[in-house]
């Protein structure tokens, strides 16, 4: 198994340049085509007394054109490689929906971690994006710039959504040295869990990967904080989980694992929901 197409989301109004550089590193290693991607649009026009008010001018639109042709030209200034490989799209769209519709072109999607400012008109919202894009998506953190993922942690949970982000991870667990497959649980309930672990182990070796199970208790502390910390302690640079096993909403207004990686990981997380 491998990525044949790696797609980067690029801000209009940023310079990712460290999360460029590492989905370009990531496609040279599956030697896979790298497409950049951004969108921006204007909001839609104020209707008052039966008037539009404050539409968008053609000086308006010549703009955001032109704006997303320079991104186009610093993108793959970035990425470099073979021009063959390299793609750049952009549209005229919420960012949201421009990735969701592009990403049935790729294998996998690297995002940034942070909402970027300027509203749904002009970023992505990296919750949103893993939600919809139906595609295994890679959140990279500002500031880092390379993934060796020698050393992966699975957070794992018994839920659709953990299953499909391991295999979505393969190619990337099968050039790894080392995986450590993490649950937590209570406390009486640790044979349980390691049972699991061992069926995704074996799971994993059919997969020529090596894992190694590890239960942990459960904490009241976010159960995001548990994994970050275990894959710090083990040296790892990539956490692999499931996304929104409850709805987002839940996870937005009470507190949940998606929520709590995507805006505080400090290390890049794969996840597939």
């Amino acid at each position: 198994m491998s990525y044949a197409a790696i797609m980067v989301y690029v801000e209009a109004d940023a310079t990712p340049e460290d999360r460029v550089r590492l989905a370009a590193t990531l496609a040279g290693k599956f030697n896979s085509m790298l497409i950049g991607l951004s969108a921006l649009t204007l909001p839609p026009p104020i209707a008052a007394d039966g008037m539009l008010l404050d539409g968008p001018t053609s000086m308006d639109i010549d703009l955001m054109k032109a704006k997303l042709a320079d991104r186009g030209k610093w993108f793959k200034g970035v990425a470099g490689g073979d021009p063959q490989r390299i793609e750049w799209r952009s549209s005229l769209d919420l960012p949201i929906e421009a990735m969701a519709r592009a990403a049935r072109s790729a294998d996998l999607v690297v995002i940034g971690q942070a909402t970027a400012t300027g509203g749904a008109y002009r970023a992505l919202d990296p919750g949103e994006a893993v939600l919809k894009m139906g595609r295994p998506t890679l959140v990279v953190p500002d500031g880092v710039s390379t993934l060796r993922a020698e050393h992966v942690v699975i957070g794992w949970k018994d839920t659709r959504e953990a299953r499909r982000a391991v295999y979505d991870a393969l190619p990337l667990l099968q050039a790894a040295a080392r995986v450590t497959i993490v649950e937590a649980c209570k406390g009486n309930e640790e044979n349980t869990a390691l049972r699991r672990l061992d069926d995704l182990t074996r799971y994993l070796t059919w997969h020529r990967i090596n894992g190694g199970p590890r239960v942990i208790l459960e904490q009241r502390a976010s159960g995001a904080a548990q994994l970050i910390r275990v894959a710090q302690e083990e040296g790892a640079d990539l956490l692999v989980t499931g996304a929104y096993g409850h709805s987002r909403l839940g996870e937005w207004v009470f507190g949940g694992m998606t929520r709590d990686l995507v805006v505080t990981s400090p290390i890049c997380c794969l996840m597939s929901h």
